[in-house]
């Protein structure tokens, strides 16, 4: 078997829940040998299929950290490790020797990740990483529609799975740094920067907005998940009127009543006839209308049932969906890895002993010579060249994240704009960083400049779709054959293979197809989308491990590859709270209940007097006190309380919660505590002014950010990147007159 690229790299893991462990398992996959740390005793998440997933392929050792015999083991293993993944809260690491400073003078070479649940400076920066009360505190818990008004319980942890890919990207510009700086150093994120990313298209506030800009994407907007003629869901992205069926349906409706239909809804950025649509689709059954919307090129996709996806054919074709013979589930579907590089990430069984294994041993890594080589003082990915052609969502944040790592990223679109500048507050949050440039590929008047743009580049990063890639010469086997170092990141909808590798798609139809949308509707009610775009975001941040491990590998070997991620593939990877047994069956799941409160009486919102109150009682020990002084009817108890003495009385009783803030609108921007934190960035933009959005998702403590240009403009730099690239004034008139650069 490969080893895989980060063969030779020793990863220390000492974390729960999801978050640790799935950075844990996703550079265990790209080669690394991962050892997992546990205390003894610590069994309440072992057997679970989530346990067994998260920790397929490492070795596990059991260390009693509150013993000096376990601190001292722990500090042998540090020695000879490159990379530590931990969860503790600040007070605890410096307790356990974990400190940075202590550590950055024992172990130089060592890169560190602590994901907490907020960032270090923050006012509760010692809070428990509980992910439900850091939206809830951030106000997410309210940004998202449900069946009710007020704030309710977002049942699909994307923050968690966030943040494991926040980490490992962390990992990887801290290893690539290490390779020029000769050491290590931290490169933390927390749960609270992860619930953050999504944000970055709606939290933002501009000195003079357009009134698109200050609009924004209400969330009141209708979202498009019909109900069809057999009760099932399904959700059509854009709009379905060209379809066949439905435009011969819309015209035997007629203007009248087609107007009287879309009355009853508000108006739809995506479905101008939203309505008609919704009234027409619930005459025929899902399947054949999700199969008719494919075969007409609607981007379309059934609500399905949790852990449907993995019978899908597609998933399977890409490896999204794979068989494991696990130690304690036995035979069992899982998911497989989100992204594909050369070698391709590599999959492994189930967890086992440290000491199991007598030919184990722990060689220092060859990717760190153990020779400092001064203070830099550079952002980690200083000196990487990224040209960025993609658009919409996926693709743009992802050449943002290496921008705000310090690369120098050159967003290239057409004459007449990006797709998503429409929707101007997206566009914007998925824009810093970059140096902005139009030009109209596929024109045989802008290949010169397209060539000097390529030879530029050390990475592609694009999520056009791949035939219409090779129609433009945008497609791997072109760009290589001028630059054949290149890394070239592709981001498609279902993946590189199988029947729909070439289709549309969006974050919408990967909810719905994982089984989310089911989910988050709560039992017995409709499906419902997650607003937060988390499909994209989990596609953005593959797509960047991914080039990441390439350009990892490209400085030892010096060629260049093609590497890929999807929508589909990172979003299954959040199936992984249950695995498909060989009959068929299911592993069980917590299900979010009809009022969309919560999970379980001790993980919930609670209503108190005067607003909505989160609790997280996790532990025995917290589950025990909050029944001790909550009592059986607990809605009552809160309800007889103000929030603030609720959560007073909570608090002194060791039962974590937090305020479920509502209507959080601008307050995150003008929150002292987060701006301390590094939350915010700010920046004079050519067109809003003073422009401020979501700031760092990392803290590299002694490496800065990059996080000081705003979003270009159209065309904004465009003069200035063809001179940078090589062109001189001549070609430049010559592209403006042919009209496939703007001025």
């Amino acid at each position: 078997m490969h080893e895989g690229i980060l063969a030779g790299i020793r990863v220390v893991e000492i974390a729960c829940g999801i978050p640790g462990p799935a950075a844990g398992l996703l550079l265990s996959e790209a080669g690394a040998e991962v050892i997992r740390i546990e205390a003894p005793g610590s069994d309440a998440e072992q057997g679970t299929a989530l346990f067994s997933v998260l920790n397929r392929g490492k070795r596990r050792v059991e260390l009693d950290l509150d013993r000096d015999d376990g601190r001292g083991r722990l500090r042998a293993l540090l020695a000879d490790a490159d990379v530590l993944i931990h969860d503790f809260i600040p007070r605890r690491a410096a307790a356990l020797g974990l400190a940075d400073d202590v550590l950055a003078a024992a172990c130089p070479q060592l890169v560190v990740s602590a994901i907490t649940g907020w960032p270090s400076r923050h006012p509760l920066a010692e809070a428990l990483p509980r992910e439900s009360l850091v939206l809830a505190r951030l106000g997410l818990l309210d940004e998202q529609p449900g069946h009710r008004p007020g704030p309710i319980f977002v049942r699909m942890p994307f923050a968690s799975w966030l943040a494991a890919w926040f980490c490992v990207i962390g990992v990887m510009a801290r290893l690539i740094a290490r390779r020029r700086d000769g050491r290590g150093g931290a490169a933390h994120t927390s749960l609270a920067q992860a619930a953050l990313a999504p944000m970055s298209m709606h939290w933002s506030r501009a000195e003079t907005p357009t009134p698109v800009f200050a609009k924004g994407l209400d969330k009141t907007t209708p979202i498009p998940l019909h109900r069809c003629f057999d009760g099932r869901w399904i959700h059509v992205h854009y709009s379905p009127d060209k379809a066949p069926w439905m435009a011969e349906a819309l015209a035997a409706m007629g203007p009248e009543a087609v107007a009287a239909e879309n009355a009853k809804y508000p108006p739809s950025h995506v479905a101008p006839n939203f309505g008609a649509n919704r009234a027409i689709i619930a005459t025929r059954p899902a399947q054949e209308w999700v199969e008719h919307f494919w075969q007409h090129d609607v981007a379309a996709q059934v609500a399905a049932p949790f852990g449907e996806i993995y019978r899908d054919e597609q998933a399977r074709a890409n490896g999204f969906v794979v068989m494991v013979d696990d130690p304690v589930l036995g035979h069992v579907f899982e998911p497989g890895p989100a992204y594909t590089t050369d070698p391709p990430p590599r999959l492994r069984g189930g967890l086992l002993p440290l000491e199991s294994d007598p030919a184990w041993s722990v060689p220092r890594a060859q990717a760190f010579d153990g020779v400092p080589k001064g203070q830099s003082g550079s952002a980690p990915l200083t000196g990487l060249r990224v040209l960025d052609l993609g658009a919409y969502l996926a693709g743009p944040f992802a050449t943002q994240l290496l921008a705000d790592l310090g690369a120098e990223v050159i967003k290239v679109e057409p004459p007449g704009g990006d797709a998503m500048r429409r929707l101007e507050r997206i566009f914007a949050g998925t824009q810093r960083g970059k140096l902005g440039a139009t030009l109209k590929l596929g024109d045989p008047t802008a290949q010169p400049a397209l060539a000097a743009l390529v030879r530029w580049a050390d990475v592609v990063h694009h999520n056009v779709r791949l035939p219409a890639a090779h129609k433009l010469g945008i497609d791997y086997e072109t760009l290589k054959a001028i630059n054949p170092a290149l890394v070239y990141c592709h981001i498609s909808s279902y993946g590189p293979l199988g029947p729909r590798k070439d289709w549309p798609g969006f974050d919408q139809l990967m909810q719905a197809a994982c089984g989310w949308e089911v989910e988050c509707g709560g039992e017995g009610r409709p499906p419902m989308w997650l607003r937060f775009g988390v499909g994209d975001y989990f596609a953005a941040l593959s797509s960047v491990f991914a080039l990441l491990l390439a350009h990892f590998q490209r400085q030892i070997t010096g060629d260049g590859q093609a590497v890929a991620a999807s929508l589909l593939g990172a979003t299954l990877l959040t199936v992984g709270e249950a695995v498909m047994r060989a009959d068929g069956s299911l592993s069980p799941i917590d299900h979010l209940d009809a009022a969309q409160t919560g999970v379980s009486p001790d993980h919930r919102l609670y209503r108190c007097a005067d607003g909505w109150l989160a609790v997280a009682a996790l532990r025995p020990e917290e589950a025990r006190a909050l029944a001790a002084l909550a009592g059986n009817d607990r809605e009552a108890w809160f309800a007889a309380f103000s929030r603030e003495t609720a959560c007073e009385c909570l608090t002194a009783a060791g039962v974590p919660c937090e305020p479920a803030l509502e209507n959080p609108g601008l307050s995150f921007l003008d929150d002292d505590g987060c701006r301390r934190a590094g939350l915010h960035a700010a920046y004079p933009h050519a067109v809003y002014g003073h422009l401020e959005q979501v700031g760092a998702y990392w803290n590299f403590c002694d490496l800065p950010l990059a996080l000081d240009r705003a979003p270009p403009a159209l065309g904004e730099h465009s003069h200035r990147v063809w001179r940078s690239v090589g062109l001189d004034e001549g070609q430049i008139q010559s592209m403006v007159a042919a009209a496939v650069t703007n001025p």
